[in-house]
């Protein structure tokens, strides 16, 4: 009969230097039956020659009911087992010590009458929340010899297992490893062409084409957000917002992690972006079978059509809502600037200011500007102000107004783009 689990609670310095680890105790009976793979780790098992760490990712094991030893990292030397999914590892005590990490803690805690947690296979501590590759992956980078660390500068080397080191260094606390990792991530991004993007990217490409690209962006956004890691972060965003104008499938992706994480500007862009393509929104719905969140589907008239949540659709209606009654407001009242002193002092003020307005209103109806559909309020500002230039000395303002008129303009682009994700949220009643 199995014991009950006792999980492990980091200390309140741990706690508050990354997400808390999911640590738990696994006990049974002595004679419970634990399947032993004995594989002694010969001193060529992580090398160059061997393309199992950092070059592919293993593939998973058959599903069992006994935990198996994992041929890689059950050590015939370890002095500390962990259990991840199915899967047993045999590590040693002193490398997981390193760094002030959480297993510090863990291994200082008292173990009583019972047999010592971590100490055989019916006993292991077990980790719960990582997968068995990503936590083969961690130990790489533990184990790693220089030489496979010079790896890491190759373009053969896979980002998704860097990823997995960042994250499961970040989670228990091996700041010097989540350093390392980060560092080598944000130079792997930084390289041209960028392995984020797909070869030959264009608007027609399908869904399938961009899962693997979609994947991986997902999990840097997440893991920068989580680490703290503010370049990285920002790198990603203003990548996504090159491929948004690309695909719809990266601004439903950008909406989504948006929304999840939090990320005011890039909500603001993301959404607008889904404005401006003019796309059918819908909800999924079972009745119907109209798709999954997410699927993009070409309308009769060639028209993406975009199956959102619900929460979304409403960002969006709110969104379009909220533009359009701004510029309703823009369209009757020309924008206010402060008149140069010496337009108040030796030109005709009131002459400037009918100037003004009546430019205002005319390009308010030019073709250009009716062209635009009425939320893209950044898009027919931007068309006000190349009519203002064009506009030149055939006016009745005064030459320093002018200058301050058009930076009028220029300000109020600036604003409502700082303030796009005001205007998508729901109504808080």
């Amino acid at each position: 009969m199995e014991a009950a689990v006792v999980p492990f609670v980091p200390s309140e310095i741990d706690a508050l230097a990354s997400p808390e680890p999911d640590f738990n105790t696994e006990a049974q009976d002595p004679g419970s039956r634990v399947r032993k793979r004995f594989r002694r780790r010969s001193s060529s098992s992580v090398t160059m020659d061997q393309p199992q760490s950092l070059l592919s990712i293993p593939t998973p094991r058959p599903d069992s009911d006994e935990p198996q030893r994992d041929d890689q990292y059950y050590m015939c030397d370890g002095s500390c087992i962990l259990r991840v999914g199915n899967t047993l590892f045999n590590v040693h005590r002193s490398i997981l010590s390193r760094d002030s990490s959480s297993f510090t803690t863990l291994f200082t805690l008292p173990q009583g009458d019972a047999p010592e947690e971590g100490s055989s296979d019916a006993r292991p501590i077990v980790l719960q929340g990582d997968t068995v590759n990503e936590f083969r992956n961690f130990l790489w980078a533990l184990y790693a010899l220089p030489q496979e660390i010079a790896m890491i500068r190759s373009s053969q080397v896979d980002l998704n297992c860097l990823i997995d080191i960042a994250k499961v260094a970040s989670k228990y606390s091996f700041k010097s490893t989540e350093s390392w990792a980060l560092d080598a991530i944000q130079k792997r991004v930084e390289r041209k062409p960028s392995p984020l993007i797909p070869s030959g990217l264009s608007p027609n490409q399908p869904a399938s084409v961009l899962h693997d690209s979609k994947m991986q962006l997902s999990r840097l956004i997440r893991l920068a957000q989580m680490c703290g890691h503010q370049k990285l972060l920002d790198t990603m965003v203003t990548l996504l917002r090159q491929l948004m104008s690309v695909s719809l499938h990266y601004s439903y992706l950008a909406m989504t992690l948006s929304d999840e994480l939090d990320l005011r500007e890039l909500r603001g862009l993301a959404y607008i972006e889904v404005l401006q393509r003019g796309v059918f929104l819908s909800v999924p719905n079972d009745e119907d079978k109209s798709g999954t969140e997410g699927d993009i589907q070409q309308t009769a008239g060639g028209v993406e059509r975009l199956v959102v949540s619900p929460a979304q659709r409403l960002r969006l209606l709110s969104g379009y809502y909220r533009l359009s009654k701004t510029w309703e407001r823009l369209r009757v009242v020309p924008l206010p600037f402060d008149h140069a002193p010496p337009c108040a002092a030796n030109w005709h003020l009131h002459t400037c200011t009918q100037s003004w307005t009546e430019f205002w209103k005319e390009k308010m109806r030019t073709d250009g500007i009716l062209s635009l559909d009425v939320a893209n309020v950044i898009g027919r500002l931007i068309l006000m102000a190349k009519e203002f230039d064009k506009w030149g000395s055939a006016t009745y303002m005064h030459q320093e107004c002018k200058v301050l008129a058009k930076r009028a303009i220029h300000d109020k682009i600036k604003g409502i783009q700082e303030s796009l994700p005001d205007f998508f949220h729901e109504e808080e009643y």
